[in-house]
């Protein structure tokens, strides 16, 4: 772990409510990548989400089914590894049902150009 990062875990510790303390102390709490690889992956999903209002034409229905089938297998692969990553697998399922969604958009709107 970097030291600039140790320094800033260690300087926020003495801020962090009893109340939180279970949280910030869990194997998969804010001292970890797991959890701060969910937290920048909802970028990923929101970005996802964000192209539903481009024009059905310009969708990649190979992109969208590639993210789509990533993120499902990993949904499961989250809930497999230890520490179980909640986060991560809830954030993985809604990438694969975002990208699910819009190939499914775009599909069907290369059928009916097609017809």
């Amino acid at each position: 772990m970097s030291k600039i990062y140790k320094v800033v875990i260690t300087a926020a510790d003495r801020f962090v409510p009893s109340k939180l303390r279970p949280l910030w102390e869990h194997e998969a709490g804010p001292k970890t990548i797991f959890f701060w690889a969910p937290a920048f992956k909802w970028a990923l999903v929101m970005a996802s989400i964000d192209d539903y209002r481009r024009p059905l034409d310009r969708v990649s229905t190979t992109q969208s089914a590639t993210l789509s089938a990533t993120g499902l297998i990993w949904t499961r692969y989250c809930l497999v590894i230890r520490p179980i990553n909640y986060s991560l697998s809830l954030c993985n399922f809604a990438l694969g049902i975002a990208n699910g969604v819009q190939c499914l958009r775009a599909y069907r709107y290369q059928s009916a150009s097609k017809s």
